[in-house]
Parts: structure tokens; C-alpha cells; sequence
């Protein structure tokens, strides 16, 4: 059985959640705001955490920040009312796995849980060590070393840089990194994939501004050159 936690402040979605959550089968706590829900998310193994972004005492955004740098892996989907490319990229940059934006529909609410446990699931199962440019990365552990020494890695940058290597020396749109790694085919700027390459060639590459292991296809995508 899955164990959820959500972290929401407002009453009645708590109480929606939990029913409909448990309903499904899973295991659910509540926590009412970002502190609490942060002592919980550091201190308890979860499968997956609901996080709505404006909490009281500690924003979601500080939530997520404060828990992928204490080494917290758990998948997270984001609530918000705020509904701006910005604030998306935002949530996702920090590592969120999916966002949702208030109002929602509980069914497609439940469809992105699965989702998302699913493919969590599934990249835990992953090949072991292997090594791609100058990096050794682990991704059932979600680590990442380079010359002897740990390399911080958000968890979503190795869900991409998985994504990549399971389809190594093939070219990858960015549509189609949105649609697999982030769950869904809504209208999110290809710059947010754009920036996470930026970012990965900057840990694997030798010379990121002449990369020879991820490459930009022009008009195409990107391909994972091993």
C-alpha cells in the first residue's frame, strides 16, 4: 500500500483528499502546514507527497527546496492556485514531478498520483551504476558522483538523464521529454527542458560549452551520445 502524505492547509481539501485518496487504497497523513509538513517529509519514508504551495509558517516552494537538499527523494506534486508559466517552472525546477493547478479535477488528480507512483516505481528498478561522459550515476540510489566526489543532482535532472540513457544514441524531442518525464501533455514551455540540459551538460560534460555527450539536435531535440 502506498503512503501519501499531504501537506494543505485549508480544511475541507484536506478532508477531499484524505477520503478520496483512501477510497483508492492508500495510506494517507495530513499535515496542515510547511513546517510540520517538512518535519514529516525529512523524518518518515513516504511513496509520494501532495504539497500545496501557499502553506502557512513555510511556503510549498521552500518545503521542496529545503527537503531535496536534505537528500529527500519522494516524488512530489505540486497544488497551487497560481497558474503562471513561471510558477510552474518554478516548482519543477526545484523538483517537483507534477503540478496542478487549483481548481482540479479529483479524477485527474488520482490518474497523476498513479502516474507518478508508476513511474517512480519503475525508475527505482533501474540498471545500476552506470557511467555517462565523466559522471558515475546511480539511479535506483538517485546519486551521482564525479571524480571520487558526490555530485548534487535534483531528481528530476536524473529522471531526464535516465530518460535519455534508456533511449541513448537516439534523438529525443522536447515534447516528448515533457510528455514522459513530466507525466502530461499540457502546454509547458520547451524552456524548461532547455534549461535542465544546461544544467546536466554542466555535471557530465567535460566541456559544457562544446558538449560531445548530450547534443542538440537543431530542429529535432537532444540525444545521449554514449
Amino acid at each position: 500500500m502506498a503512503r501519501i502524505l499531504v501537506i494543505e492547509d485549508e480544511p475541507a481539501m484536506q478532508t477531499g483528499l484524505r477520503d478520496n485518496l483512501e477510497i483508492e487504497g492508500y495510506e494517507v497523513e495530513i499535515a496542515g502546514d510547511g513546517t510540520s509538513g517538512l518535519e514529516s517529509l525529512l523524518g518518515h519514508p513516504y511513496d509520494l507527497v501532495i504539497l500545496d504551495v501557499m502553506l502557512p509558517r513555510k511556503s510549498g516552494y521552500d518545503v521542496l527546496r529545503e527537503a531535496r537538499a536534505g537528500g529527500v527523494r519522494t516524488p512530489v506534486i505540486m497544488l497551487t492556485a497560481k497558474g503562471g508559466e513561471v510558477d510552474k517552472i518554478l516548482g519543477l525546477e526545484l523538483g517537483a514531478d507534477d503540478y496542478m493547478t487549483k481548481p482540479f479535477s479529483l479524477r485527474e488528480l488520482l490518474a497523476r498520483v498513479k502516474a507518478v507512483l508508476r513511474r517512480s516505481e519503475h525508475s527505482t528498478s533501474g540498471d545500476g551504476h552506470v557511467t555517462i561522459g565523466s559522471t558515475l550515476i546511480d539511479f535506483p540510489a538517485y546519486t551521482a558522483e564525479r571524480n571520487g566526489k558526490a555530485l548534487p543532482m535534483t531528481p528530476k535532472e536524473l529522471e531526464i538523464l535516465k530518460f535519455l540513457y534508456d533511449h541513448r544514441n537516439q534523438t529525443v524531442t522536447r515534447d516528448r521529454l515533457l510528455t514522459e518525464v513530466w507525466g502530461y501533455d499540457e502546454s509547458v514551455s520547451t524552456r524548461t527542458v532547455d534549461n535542465f540540459i544546461l544544467r546536466l551538460r554542466q555535471k557530465v560534460e567535460a566541456d559544457p560549452a562544446h558538449p560531445r555527450v548530450i547534443l542538440t539536435i537543431h530542429g529535432a531535440g537532444y540525444k545521449l551520445v554514449v
